[in-house]
Parts: C-alpha cells; structure tokens; sequence
C-alpha cells in the first residue's frame, strides 16, 4: 500500500513539473526556437548521463531509429509553437490551446491507426474547439498565440498518435530518448532558416536563462518522465493517463498564482476554459463508468 501511495505521489509530482514548462518559458528570455534547442540539447545530455549511471544504452533497430528521430522532430515542432503561443499571448492562454490535442486526436486517430471514429468523443472534441472559439472572439489580443497554440496541440495529437505505435516495440526510455536526439538534430539543421526569419535578440541564454533552462530540462523534461515511468510500476496505464488532464488545470494556477494572469484575462476568457473543464470532466467520467461497466462485465 505504501508504493502505490508513493506512486501516486510521484505521478502527481510528475504532472506539476509538466505544469509548470509553460510557466518557464515566460521567464527565459531566449525566443522559442533557441529555448527548445537547449531545452532538448540539455535533456540528451542528462538522458546520457542516466545512461552512463545505470549502464544501460538504448537500443533499437535501424528502421525504428529512423521513425523516432523523425517523431522527434515533430516533438520539436510542437514546443517551438507552444512556447511561441505563449510569448505571444500567455501562459494561460497556451495551456488552453494545449486541450484542443484531444480533437485532432480523434480525427487522426482513424486515419493513422485504423481505429473506428468515436462519436462521443469527437463531440467533446468539438466542445472543446468552442471554447477556445469563444476565447478566440474575446480575447483579441491573443489571437495569433491561439493560432500557434492550435497549430502546436496539432502536432503533439500526431507525435502522440505515432507514439502509441513506437511504443509497442520499444520501451519508454528508449523512444524519449531518441526523440530528444531526433528534436536536437532537426532544431540544429532548421536554426539557421528559423534565425533568419525570426533573428533573436541574444544566442547565448544569459546567467538567469541557463539556470531555468536546467530546471526545464532537468526537473520538467527528464525527472517528469522518470517519475512517470516510476509511478506506472504500481499505478494503471489508465490512470496515469486520466491524471495528466490535470496537468492544464497545474499550469494555469501556477500562471495565476506566479504571474497573475487571472488579472489580464477576460470574462470570455473563463467561460472558454469553463467549458473546456467540462468536456474534460465529462471525457473522465465516461471512459471511468465504461471501465467499471467492463470489470462488472466480467465478473
């Protein structure tokens, strides 16, 4: 009983930390496509380091190495626009945009799995897209960080789409792995273009950004995903599932409570995210009571 408290424990710790990258991005000052360059670049060194201690280095076949440093290109991708999302609107605001991942997911589920459209699911999807529709209208000022955070839950709905295929073949630490190197090798090739496009302020993070980027790689990226990978020792694939819908809710309160965004926002604003809390609310407690219908099934 004591592990599986503490995996709770270590879950709920891990999501926190996923909370909480939004909130660092605000603080360095890098532009996005600098900051997810090191972000990735730091996390592969502190996998290495973890593969180094334990004496175990990842290893796969060559094809499957190819798929995942592809999908980690697309992992970069999505941070980019994420962190561009809230440079042009807010932590808040990003966040919100993050939940619309769960509409794409439907539609592209189908096509890249072969699974059977879900209705149900596709409506809540659809509840969800209103209420960033809604936050849209209102809140003009951050339209074009509501078009990136859209463009951005795009893209992870893909990455995480691919992922429940790697991972049927490799492990966890295995396709995080490569995925890191894959987003750091694409980043590294795409910077230059990106850079005369968008030319950044400074290239090198200043003293502040380097030690935030260390807890942004650190703490949020390689500690979350080893806590997770802890926590699913004793606690359900689905439940860990089921708890990251938190990890929103975590970010915006950490925004409201650091940065006082609660102050900015308006009334349009909350009845978006309203109704995004509902859809998630609503998602929870059907794919809960169809769990419990399936046990009482078999018994």
């Amino acid at each position: 009983m004591l592990a599986h408290q503490r995996s709770f424990l270590y879950l709920h710790l891990a999501i926190l930390l996923a909370g909480l990258t939004g909130v660092l991005g605000r603080l360095i000052s890098l532009n996005e496509g600098l900051l997810v360059w090191y972000r990735m670049l730091f996390s592969l060194l502190g996998l290495l380091g973890l593969c180094v201690l334990t004496g175990k280095v990842p290893s796969t076949s060559r094809a499957a190495r190819s798929r995942l440093l592809g999908t980690g290109a697309l992992v970069a991708l999505h941070w980019v626009f994420f962190y561009g999302s809230i440079k042009y609107a807010n932590v808040s605001v990003g966040l919100v945009c993050f939940s619309s991942m769960c509409f794409f997911t439907v539609l592209l589920e189908p096509l890249l799995l072969r699974r059977r459209l879900d209705f149900a699911e596709l409506l809540l999807g659809f509840l969800v897209m209103v209420g960033i529709w809604i936050i849209f209208q209102f809140e003009a000022r951050f339209r074009i960080g509501v078009v990136l955070g859209i463009i951005s839950s795009l893209l992870a709905a893909v990455f995480t789409i691919f992922n429940k295929r790697w991972l049927e073949k490799d492990s966890p630490q295995t396709v995080n792995f490569y995925e890191m190197a894959g987003g750091c090798i694409s980043l590294t090739l795409l910077l230059p273009i990106y850079t005369a496009f968008f030319p950044p302020d400074h290239w090198l993070p200043t003293p502040s950004d380097f030690g935030w980027l260390m807890v942004l790689s650190m703490l949020c990226t390689v500690l979350a995903i080893r806590l997770s990978l802890v926590a699913l020792q004793h606690v359900s694939p689905f439940t860990v599932n089921l708890s990251y819908n938190l990890e929103p809710v975590y970010g915006i309160l950490l925004a409201f409570w650091i940065y006082g965004e609660n102050r900015l926002l308006g009334t349009g604003f909350f009845i978006g995210l309203f109704i995004i809390v509902l859809s998630v609310a609503l998602q929870t407690v059907r794919v809960w009571y169809q769990r419990t219908a399936k046990k009482s099934g078999t018994n």
